[in-house]
């Protein structure tokens, strides 16, 4: 069973100094990320807003884009639960507080920031999600390997029998993820032509599905059973999922190149582990909701609300992603819109609602943090209005491109067919923003201990001995 338990862990055991470093990192990381993201979409309503310096170009700020919310927002994220999650789960402390250090100020002040420093200043590689240029991988590979050897070791040194399902995410995501990472940013360099672009398809999903994908879920699978204190529906189902996703997603990538001249074969296998792997997270996310019966549509603790509504998005991107990797569909789908929500849906939806749960679950625990329950939950209803208005509006805009190009009719009819669309992206920055300016309120205002009381006055602070009696036993 995957169950945790729900109290604080001992402060011996968890340092809370570098979850609060990663947790806020990860937030303002978030708010220059989501700067380049407005502008962008600025850019396509209004091509002069800026002065035209090749700083301000779309290009370079889309890079930026992408690349912060991945490494900026999202890794530093995820970091942020691990140092809280790993000691649970283990039982003993992370490999050291100095690697740790280390771990964060490489991460941030070696990649992420000289990273969109020179990607502005025109040095960047021209792969989808792996933008930042090879003198950045060099040092991205370094902090994974750190990463491995900071977060791994507690898992080594307990044994590797009856992990917990978010366990088992934890190792295979860090594992997975230095083994593809230069295989998509340095491979493609050396690889020229079609070779070079297969590989980078595969990165383009293994970027997604073995790096966001389970850290993710490790964190969903983690919040289920510590919020509602009931075991995970199906310890079975957990693991068949945690296979099949390792075992499908790293052949997904070639779908993204279908009607190219990478070997239809190859093109073929792709499409068909697509729509196995639409499959697979219907089995993941069944088995998460019904771990969720009982607790409402919207349950009350925010964390456990953010995670059940990224279950559920999980669920809706995958199956859109099963379809469109279809030749029909993206024929007619593929370079427009949908596309675009497709991805936000992801990054903003699925992975952003997951890191969400994560850093406010572990917030929680933490004695001596600051925790405002209204701004988080006036953090969860507008993010929640903008993804939702953001995807619906740029899945419509791609129909239409979609109609349009099938028609025959001249592009830039397509473009004018969309402005309206791209204006409505826009204004969702709105919502969107508010709704992260309030995750940051709600984590750095009100009452100190506030999340603890919030804990104590929902499912309680004590273990429970008959779902998670090693933990009981680990005083953990």
């Amino acid at each position: 069973m995957d169950v945790t338990n729900p109290g604080p862990a001992p402060q011996t055991q968890v340092e809370t100094s570098l979850v609060r470093a990663h947790g806020i990192a990860a937030i303002l990381m978030l708010f220059a990320s989501l700067v380049f993201g407005i502008t962008v979409s600025i850019e396509l309503v209004w091509p002069n807003a800026l002065d035209g310096s090749p700083w301000h170009s779309w290009g370079r700020l889309r890079y930026d884009h992408t690349q912060g919310i991945m490494l900026g927002w999202l890794a530093n994220a995820f970091f942020a639960f691990l140092y809280h999650a790993v000691p649970v789960l283990t039982g003993r402390r992370v490999t050291s507080v100095k690697l740790g250090q280390w771990l964060f100020g490489l991460w941030n002040f070696v990649v992420v920031i000289p990273g969109w420093i020179l990607v502005l200043a025109g040095f960047s590689q021209p792969l989808e999600w792996a933008e930042f240029p090879l003198v950045i991988d060099v040092f991205v590979v370094l902090a994974l390997v750190l990463a491995a050897i900071q977060f791994l070791p507690p898992f080594f040194a307990r044994g590797l029998v009856d992990l917990y399902v978010s366990s088992w995410y934890i190792i295979g995501g860090l594992i997975f993820t230095l083994l593809a990472y230069p295989m998509g940013n340095f491979v493609p360099e050396l690889v020229p032509g079609a070779r070079g672009a297969a590989f980078s398809g595969l990165w383009i999903h293994d970027a997604v599905g073995l790096f966001v994908t389970p850290l993710a879920l490790a964190i969903i699978y983690y919040v289920i059973p510590a919020a509602t204190r009931r075991p995970i529906y199906s310890h079975f189902l957990s693991m068949l999922g945690f296979w099949l996703l390792f075992f499908l997603y790293p052949l997904n990538g070639t779908h993204h190149y279908v009607f190219s001249v990478i070997p239809m074969n190859a093109q073929k296998g792709a499409i068909a582990a697509s729509a196995l792997l639409g499959v697979d997270v219907m089995i993941v996310v069944a088995n998460l909701l019904l771990s969720l019966r009982g607790s409402g549509w919207f349950p009350r603790d925010i964390p456990l609300r953010f995670v059940g509504t990224s279950a559920v998005f999980y669920l809706i991107v995958s199956i859109q992603g099963s379809v469109q990797a279809q030749m029909s569909v993206n024929q007619a789908v593929h370079f427009s819109d949908w596309v675009i929500g497709h991805s936000h849906l992801a990054m903003l939806g699925f992975a952003t609602f997951a890191a969400a749960g994560g850093i406010t679950h572990v917030w929680q625990r933490i004695p001596s943090a600051r925790y405002n329950h209204r701004a988080l939950e006036w953090a969860y209803w507008l993010l929640f209005a903008g993804v939702i208005i953001m995807v619906s509006d740029l899945t419509h805009a791609g129909l239409t491109e979609a109609r349009l190009w099938q028609s025959g009719a001249p592009w830039l009819d397509s473009v004018n067919a969309v402005r309206i669309y791209w204006l409505i992206r826009t204004l969702t920055a709105i919502p969107i923003s508010a709704g992260f300016t309030l995750l940051l309120v709600g984590l750095t205002t009100g009452r100190r201990g506030a999340g603890l009381d919030a804990i104590r006055e929902s499912v309680g602070l004590e273990a429970i001995e008959q779902i998670a009696p090693r933990l009981v036993g680990s005083g953990s």
